[in-house]
């Protein structure tokens, strides 16, 4: 546990030195380091708090495994890997453990008795007792065996793994795992090849990490551990990738303490030495209490203890001759002279309570006894524990108080020999002193259980613990000093009696460390007794057993000024050595040959790469074995790493580069500043400081550049920003207030002298969106780093760097180039870098050529447009690479095609309120959150008091965040929605606690209910218990929370989906089959040629239903893995240190896999794990890239599968290259139009020249809301066709053409079409700018709110016909130029698919014929868009009536059957060839009206 509240004080002391862990911006470290129990624990009992919570080991064993490996994919080591799980500790620990576990076993057994007591039934497997987490226990040696086992397959199938030296120091070595990587490093350093500039990452939990890296004096260290969160319980991060990761770095925090002790520098008369004051601080922090020492009276982290030692330390310091903490060594005179400084706190801290001291004898005539006082327990205002009234009216008997008289006089007689070392004082002052004498002597014979308080107790407490401060010293600098000392009392003494000790001669003896078996029985608890081997029971329970009462039943827990339950000191007796190996030496001849050999030491294992296979290795249990090993062990054991004291490396080594900067290592050097304490209320962990932070000032010259000489120097160059977290970016432009400077190309002409940017003015909305950006880089650095900036008057706006790529020149070299985010980010001109190039390591290339990169039997992805896209490939020959061609073998494949079921629907809150049975109120209230608090309400505020929750928590307002299947927030009006699921469940809940719904219902509903409101007769029962414990049951607990508005899929549509994909694969996996072809380099993928966060492909998007193909190397998705997209997340808010990282942020992917594998996330509706979050530079999208989005079904849409699908031909007009040697493309076409079609009249030609409006140009409709008809889950590649119009009849008066009498209204357009007739509001329709003729506008009181899960129960057309609205076709589209007046937008509807068909005749008979099954169909012929705002009729002259009609007529029918529909709107005869055979009906000329804007149909 180390230091409680250590890393949030020093982390909100120090706002820089915590940073979020970004892929593309964490440092390169050599050697990484892992203790390991934390990781164990949370694997192992997530929630002690649930009785009914049970977990098998190989589910332990496979999370184990999982997070290991997450937190290895993170940091990547480059050379070392270092496990540590903790071996027998020192028996100065075992102190802590013990209390510790005979904590958790009595919690454990009082929530199963309470569980008991409620009728619950337990489940019949028995619960995971954590106190297993013991070395020598059976569970423990399994483990170890697992792990060895784990790192012999992850070195045999890993790359990464296979580059880097493993050890694992198991259960079996003797020491704590944090401490066993202490004494490596120290080991490390001892040798002469030692690089003194290597990077350390250590994972771990324990705040004392902090102090144990800075004692190593590395310059570049640095702490990975999960995200903090701080104030009210929030929902847990079940999995590693669900978790933020933050590194805290100890070389910014070396910086930091300069500027803490930056007042003394100037005053020592010894040389400044930061490495020493460094020591220096890690003794202060001991005195706060650790594991192995308690803390000082009256010094608390939370109650600014630390700021204490600070200010006395920098008191002291100039007075001596030297530093107190000599690498280890306790100079004891410093020491002494630093602690009668520090014990003027005592008095300090007294007066309070001699203030209520004074109070209470005044009232009640007497002096408090044992039992009322309170003085230990921290910012408490009542100190004594009584009633004055009530004592007041109540006489002493005679005998009582002459016993108060006797003991007054009894202390009176004590302090006679004293007397004289006292100055003569006011009555009032020697009063103080004589109570504060009594207070202390209190202390002692209450808390450390002292009859009687003499010379020799206190000179025996103040040598015990500067004895004990000596072997931390010892401990944390050297190792080990003594395995057999310990602290023999459970508090600390005062500070004032600390003293005379500076002759005194410490020693230690080394000793032997426990065994397994000896230190199991010394820290469990007899409820753990099935963890000891058999013969030892009977010590722990039997009533004649020489050691039972070291294992008391019932114990008591002191506070002692803590504020936690779990900081609490568990008072139970210390182990006696001695009687407990004389107890255990008869039962060890019981023991059987497995017992005896866990009883035994046993050395770490190192693991190294071997070339040469050594065999098949069998896995212990539950995994498959290794075929082939390449895994070669080593044994060593732990005396070989002990260091004589005189060959250890004491301080920073003379050879490391300070100077020099290591990407993603942060320094404050490179700017001029200075530093402040202040209460600047800094929001490190989302919530403000509470206590002062230091704040750094930039210091700026005085003359400042001008605008024109910072854009001559910055522009286009890269710089470095985000200081002190420095990165590389690339400028882009530079402003000020009035002017911005935007870069311009070198290439663009720009010679001679000419400026290499052009020049905007920052006026209007450009003024004030400076204004905002100004104020948000200002509020971040103070809010979040605690810099202040000063005046920011230039900014300069860049792209931070987002990775690096390999790239091929000259089809001969690999170039290692950086890539640039897309969004660009503000920074205050006198905070960025402008150049320190000369102090950057630069990595060494890894590749130089093509047959490095690409060897043959290397694994690469193709990325060439069409079938073959997403492919995995095996390179066969890199040696032609002058052609630029890679030879590969691919494996063909065809996809499935992904069916979209229907989603369940979402009621209103007023039809879910009916459904269960209570009124809305009710019902937003239980979803929400129902606050408890224990007791009567008496007139008492709840602002402090504690809370318990008995709500469904299935929304979260604050956060804007909806719980998947259960909860959905309206995207148009913000209102709550519920699922049939959650109507259930708060059906289950009324019917489980109707008492609790009734008080509910007939209460005024509020935010915090009183246990007396709730339950009147029965406060104090903690009827909220049985509550709490049914919600944390049900299921819905473990479903997934998300962003209102994510696109993603229910649960019970992503069931659907994986099963139909899965009935598909059945039958494609049959038909795949192995090519060989040659493709260009520039097309192949490879994931070791990219590093960051750069994309596989750029260009790609993702939506729902989409076909992806893992990428990524290292994860536990297989690579080739592929999946169906079920989840757009939008990223999670995170305090980052970079504003360019919220800037950037990117979405993430739930992907369902095609194959579980292990690792997987875990749903509800899937037997197996199959579900994972992927990033978009961890995916190839197939759908994209083999242009098959537009083959997705709905269940209502069911059309035939055929495997002999055609396949997306490339083209030259749609960006796409060939990649292989032989390919000869199709004749071109654009959009179904064939380029041998009747050519344009030249009025019209011109026309749409002039307004930029073609129907074959993409980019002009991309502006136009993505649409479709038939399924609103999948965004359409290409425009979806329109509805039909129905005939109508035409007002008195409209005008008639006369060549049809009557011409039918136009066809709405699709963004009216598919979104006001099926009720879908994703994209909504826009606003009108004019009125329409015959038909009212539905605003929005007319129309619908319903959601768009709703909205697919209106899917099929045949069923209920939409509203059709006839909006003139020829207007531009609103919601593209006016954003504000349209509806918020939400997801649209795509083309459904249908299952595998039954028969595949037909389409292999038109394929072989050279017959595409289902032609193309042909270009509508443009004509004369000149048309009268007042005629609303369509102008549409083709044959053929338009693909938005033919697919709207027949919305669910198969494309087989097009040509009826065809058939029906008048087409041509003729209906499998192209628009060639299409006439033209006759046209006639139009009427124009003058500027009018036009958009041709």
């Amino acid at each position: 546990m180390g230091v409680p509240k250590f890393f949030r004080y020093t982390s909100e002391r120090y706002p820089c030195l915590n940073e979020l862990v970004k892929q593309y911006q964490i440092p390169d470290f050599d050697n990484m380091y892992l203790d390991m129990n934390g990781i164990i624990h949370n694997c192992s009992h997530p929630d002690d708090s649930n009785p009914h919570f049970r977990i098998t080991e190989e589910k332990i064993f496979t999370d184990v495994f999982h997070y290991i490996s997450i937190l290895f994919q993170i940091v990547k080591p480059k050379k070392l890997f270092f496990m540590a799980i903790d071996g027998v500790a020192p028996r100065a620990k075992m102190n802590q453990q013990r209390g510790r576990r005979f904590r958790s076993a009595r919690e454990a057994e009082n929530l199963e008795a309470e569980a008991k007591a409620k009728g619950e039934v337990l489940p019949t497997e028995k619960r995971f007792d954590s106190n297993c987490i013991t070395p020598g226990t059976v569970f423990m040696a399994r483990l170890h065996e697992q792990l060895k086992y784990f790192v012999k397959h992850k070195m045999s199938t890993d790359p990464l793994w296979s580059k880097v030296k493993v050890i694992l120091s198991g259960h079996e070595t003797p020491g704590e795992g944090e401490h066993k990587i202490m004494d490596y490093i120290r080991w490390a350093r001892s040798q002469p090849d030692y690089d003194p500039n290597t990077r350390h990452c250590l994972y771990g939990l324990d705040a004392d990490l902090i102090m144990l890296g800075m004692c190593t004096h590395e310059p570049h260290f640095a702490l990975l551990r999960e995200e903090v969160k701080f104030g009210r319980t929030t929902q847990r991060a079940t999995t590693p990738e669900e978790t933020n990761f933050y590194l805290l770095h100890l070389s910014l925090l070396r910086e930091y303490l300069e500027q803490e002790f930056i007042a003394i520098k100037d005053k020592l008369p010894f040389p400044y030495d930061i490495e020493k004051i460094v020591d220096d601080w890690v003794l202060m922090g001991f005195l706060v209490g650790n594991d192995f020492i308690p803390n000082l009276p009256n010094m608390h982290v939370n109650n600014d203890a630390l700021p204490l030692l600070y200010n006395t330390y920098m008191t002291v310091l100039p007075k001596l001759d030297g530093y107190i903490n000599e690498a280890g060594d306790l100079n004891l005179e410093r020491f002494e002279i630093f602690m009668q400084e520090l014990s003027k706190i005592d008095k300090e801290k007294f007066q309070d309570t001699y203030t209520d001291l004074k109070y209470f004898e005044e009232k009640t005539g007497r002096r408090p006894n044992a039992n009322e006082r309170r003085e230990y327990k921290a910012n408490n205002n009542d100190t004594f524990n009584v009633d004055v009234n009530e004592i007041k009216g109540n006489h002493l008997d005679n005998d009582l108080q002459a016993l108060i008289n006797a003991t007054d006089n009894m202390f009176m007689n004590d302090l006679e020999d004293g007397e004289e070392e006292y100055e003569e004082t006011s009555d009032e002052e020697a009063n103080m002193e004589m109570e504060f004498i009594l207070h202390k002597k209190d202390y002692y014979m209450n808390k450390l259980d002292y009859s009687k308080v003499t010379d020799e107790v206190l000179a025996d407490q103040a040598e015990g613990y500067v004895r004990a401060i000596q072997w931390n010293l010892y401990y944390y600098y050297k190792g080990c000093p003594s395995w057999c000392w310990f602290y023999p009392h459970h508090y600390a003494p005062y500070i004032s009696d600390i003293k005379g000790f500076k002759d005194l001669k410490i020693e230690f003896e080394l000793g032997e460390p426990f065994k397994p078996f000896e230190q199991l029985l010394a820290v469990l608890p007899a409820a753990s007794k099935h963890l000891l081997p058999t013969p030892f029971h009977d010590l722990m329970t039997d009533e004649d057993s020489p050691i039972v009462h070291y294992y008391p039943v019932h114990f008591d827990t002191d506070l002692n000024g803590k504020i936690n339950d779990w900081e609490a000191v568990v008072l139970i007796p210390f182990i006696d050595e001695t009687n407990l190996l004389s107890a255990m030496a008869p039962c060890y001849q019981r023991l059987t040959d497995e017992e005896i050999k866990r009883n035994q030491p046993g050395p770490m294992l190192v693991y190294s790469w071997s070339s040469t296979s050594l065999g098949v290795v069998d896995a212990p249990q539950y995994f498959p074995s290794i075929k082939e090993c390449h895994a070669f062990e080593k044994r060593v054991w732990r005396n070989e790493l002990d260091v004589p004291e005189e060959q250890l490396k004491k301080g920073m080594l003379p050879n490391a580069r300070r100077d020099m900067l290591f990407p993603g290592f942060p320094t404050m050097r490179h700017l001029k500043y200075k530093s402040s304490h202040k209460m600047a209320k800094v929001k490190v962990f989302d919530l403000p400081a509470r206590n002062s932070s230091v704040i750094i000032e930039l210091i700026r010259d005085k003359d400042e550049d001008s605008l024109e000489r910072v854009a001559n120097e910055l522009l286009g160059k890269a710089i470095w920003v985000g200081w002190p977290h420095l990165t590389r970016a690339k400028v882009i432009s530079v402003s000020n207030e009035k002017t911005r400077l935007h870069y311009v190309d070198k290439q663009n002409n720009n010679v001679n002298g000419t400026p290499l940017y052009t020049t905007v003015q920052n006026s209007g909305n450009l003024h004030k969106q400076w204004l905002g950006e100004r104020n948000t880089i200002i509020e971040h650095n103070m809010n979040r780093l605690g810099i202040e900036l000063g005046d920011v008057n230039i900014i300069v706006h860049a792209v931070n760097l987002k990775g690096y790529k390999y790239i091929v020149q000259d089809n001969c070299q690999m170039v290692y180039e950086p890539e640039w985010c897309e969004v660009p980010c503000g920074y205050a001109y006198q905070a960025v870098v402008k150049d320190v190039s000369a102090h950057v390591v630069q990595e060494v290339n890894r590749f130089s050529t093509l047959q490095e990169a690409y060897p043959p039997g290397d694994t690469v992805f193709l990325l060439t447009p069409g079938q073959y896209y997403g492919c995995l490939a095996t390179v066969v020959e890199s040696a032609q690479v002058r052609s630029g061609r890679i030879k590969v073998s691919v494996c063909e494949s065809v996809e499935p095609t992904p069916v979209a079921a229907p989603a369940p629907p979402y009621k209103s809150c007023q039809h879910a309120a009916a459904a269960c049975g209570v009124t809305n109120q009710m019902l937003s209230c239980i979803t929400g959150c129902v606050f408890v608090v224990e007791g009567t309400r008496d007139g008492r505020s709840t602002d402090k008091l504690k809370k318990i929750n008995i709500g469904l928590n299935l929304k979260f307002n604050k956060k804007n965040q909806e719980v998947a299947g259960y909860t959905r927030r309206c995207a148009v009006t913000g209102a709550w929605q519920y699922s049939e699921r959650c109507v259930q469940l708060v059906k289950d809940y009324a019917q489980n606690f109707p008492e609790l719904f009734d008080k509910l219902a007939s209460s005024s509903i509020r935010d915090v209910f009183f246990e007396s409101d709730l339950w009147p007769g029965e406060v104090g029962e903690k009827k909220y218990q049985d509550v709490l414990q049914w919600i944390k049951n049900q299921p819905f607990r473990r479903a997934l929370r998300r962003d209102c508005g994510s696109e993603a899929l229910e649960p019970e549509e992503m069931k659907a989906l994986a099963d139909n994909i899965d009935k598909q694969l059945e039958i494609l996996n049959a038909n795949e089959r192995k090519i060989t072809m040659q493709v260009k380099w520039n097309l192949l993928y490879k994931a070791e040629l990219h590093t960051g966060e750069v994309s596989p492909d750029r260009a790609a998007d993702y939506r729902l239903y989409d076909r992806v193909v893992c990428v990524a190397r290292g994860l536990c998705v297989p690579a080739g893995a592929r999946g169906t997209v079920a989840a757009l997340l939008p990223p999670p808010p995170a305090t980052s240190v970079r504003l360019s990282d919220r800037l950037n942020a990117a979405h993430t992917y739930l992907v369902i896999f095609d194959r579980p594998f292990a690792g997987a996330l875990h749903d509800d509706c899937f037997e197996e794990n199959r579900l994972y979050r992927m990033r978009p530079n961890q995916l190839l999208n197939i759908s994209y890239g083999r242009k098959i989005r537009q083959d997705v079904r709905t269940e209502q849409a069911l059309e035939p599968f055929s495997y002999f699908r055609p396949v997306s031909l490339l083209r030259k007009d749609d960006g796409h290259h060939s990649a292989f040697a032989s390919y000869s493309p199709p004749a071109d076409k654009s959009n179904g139009v064939e380029m041998n079609s009747p050519p344009q009249d030249k009025a019209t030609h011109l026309l749409r020249n002039l307004l930029r409006i073609s129907e074959d140009n993409p980019k002009a409709n991309n502006n136009l809301p993505s649409e479709s008809n038939q399924s609103w889950r999948i965004k359409p590649d290409v425009t979806p066709p329109a509805l039909p119009q129905p005939p109508r009849v035409q007002p008195h008066g409209w005008r008639k053409d006369a060549s049809s009498g009557g011409r039918p209204g136009p066809a709405p357009p699709n963004n009216w079409t598919n979104n006001i007739g099926h009720n879908n509001f994703k994209n909504p329709p826009p606003f009108p700018p004019v009125p329409t003729f015959n038909q009212p506008f539905p605003g929005p009181s007319q129309i619908p709110l319903q959601s768009p899960l709703q909205s697919r129960q209106y899917f099929n057309v045949q069923q209920q016909r939409p509203y059709q609205q006839n909006f003139p076709q020829h207007l531009p589209n609103v919601s593209a130029n006016n954003s504000t007046a349209a509806l918020p937008t939400q997801r649209s509807h795509t083309v459904p698919v249908g299952p595998i068909p039954q028969n595949m005749k037909s389409d292999i008979t038109n394929q072989k014929s050279g017959m595409h099954p289902n032609p193309p169909r042909t270009g509508d012929k443009v004509v004369n868009p000149f048309v009268p705002l007042q005629v609303q009729t369509s102008q549409r002259r083709a044959s053929q009536p338009s693909s938005s009609q033919r697919d709207a007529n027949e919305l669910v029918t198969p494309k087989a059957h097009v040509a009826t529909q065809q058939q029906r709107a008048g087409a041509a005869a003729n209906q499998q060839n192209s628009s060639a055979d299409v006439k033209p009906q006759k046209k006639r000329k139009q009427r124009i009206a003058a500027n009018l804007p036009f958009q041709e149909e």
